[in-house]
């Protein structure tokens, strides 16, 4: 009984039990501690820079923005719900099973909807530099907007939906009215299911890189056509181009770490307690900050727009002694 309970999570509560035998008993509050902290600082970050895009009105008519901010709301939102299930797990707070396979059907819907959408932006920044001339008509068109948001969140739902028609269709009517720790391992009843679900992964990551070293390939060659004055442009669309490439790496790392980790569980709990928190940080959190980094440090207007968000008294009091000054000029 004491190993199902640890089995598919990252179990504080079995670490505590683990310490109890002679180990130090203070590792895993540091790390939730940590954990905490780190959640708390993007969610923040992703908040301002939200509040940003929604209070000026000319990132709100911009394709590229708003696919941004796609990307920080559903990024907030898989950190906050990620963070709550790693919490109910941590202390072993049992939930109704409908209630899990909700929760952790919307979880998996947001974490496939942050690649798919980076992919978007990359095809985005293509339009933009190799089809200059057509880039303004499909960045307005509402009617492409709401056509490419609809493929987006259509793609990133088959393998959520795959998980869930499966587990109905072969769990014991009986299963559905238990209370569990949630995870979504727990809909991954056959190894079938897992493997299916794998190979439907597998499958989704191998277009979507293929997309983007197609963008990069493309976008370089025009790199190397352009004239001076728009390398420089053409150059940073490069960059962030590569860093959507790093970024959707870590995002679909994240699906196949279950695989990477259940050995380690059978082998050596607090192995397994470590990696996991390794993989919480580095392909859960790590990915969801990029997005802040590459728009909201590297692109100017953006920066700037935040960081008198940030500090609007500051804000207030240097345009007021500095009316002209172009740094202001993004703020107005």
């Amino acid at each position: 009984m004491h190993d199902t309970e640890c089995h598919c999570n990252i179990d504080l509560y079995c670490a505590f039990n683990i310490s109890s035998s002679g180990n130090l008993t203070t590792e895993p509050v540091v790390k939730m501690i940590v954990l905490q902290v780190l959640v708390g600082i993007f969610l923040y970050v992703n908040c301002l820079m939200i509040f940003t895009f929604l209070k000026k009105e000319v990132f709100r008519g911009d394709t590229r923005y708003i696919l941004f901010a796609q990307t920080l709301f559903v990024d907030s939102a898989v950190l906050f719900l990620t963070d709550v299930m790693l919490l109910m797990t941590a202390f072993q707070v049992r939930i109704h099973m409908i209630s899990c396979i909700i929760v952790s059907v919307v979880v998996a819907v947001l974490k496939s909807c942050t690649p798919m959408t980076l992919v978007a932006m990359c095809l985005e920044r293509y339009v933009a530099i190799c089809m200059p001339l057509r880039h303004a008509d499909i960045s307005s068109s509402s009617r492409i907007r709401f056509f490419g948001f609809l493929i987006i969140w259509t793609i990133s739902s088959i393998t959520a939906l795959f998980t869930f028609v499966t587990y109905i269709s072969v769990a014991p009517p009986s299963s559905l009215s238990l209370n569990v720790v949630c995870s979504i391992e727990l809909m991954l009843d056959q190894e079938w299911q897992a493997q299916a679900r794998a190979i439907m992964l597998l499958t989704f990551f191998l277009l979507m890189i293929s997309v983007i070293i197609f963008t990069y390939i493309k976008i370089m060659i025009a790199a190397r056509a352009a004239s001076s004055e728009k390398k420089k442009s053409t150059s940073k669309c490069l960059r962030t181009v590569l860093l959507h490439g790093f970024q959707m790496f870590l995002c679909i790392v994240q699906f196949i770490t279950p695989y990477i980790e259940m050995p380690l569980w059978k082998l050596d709990i607090i192995v397994f307690t470590n990696v996991r928190y390794s993989n919480f940080i580095m392909f859960i959190i790590v990915p969801r900050c990029l997005s802040p980094l590459i728009y909201g440090l590297r692109d100017e207007k953006f920066f700037f727009h935040s960081i008198f968000q940030l500090l609007p008294t500051f804000a207030r009091t240097a345009k007021a002694l500095c009316p002209t000054c172009l740094l202001l000029s993004f703020y107005t």
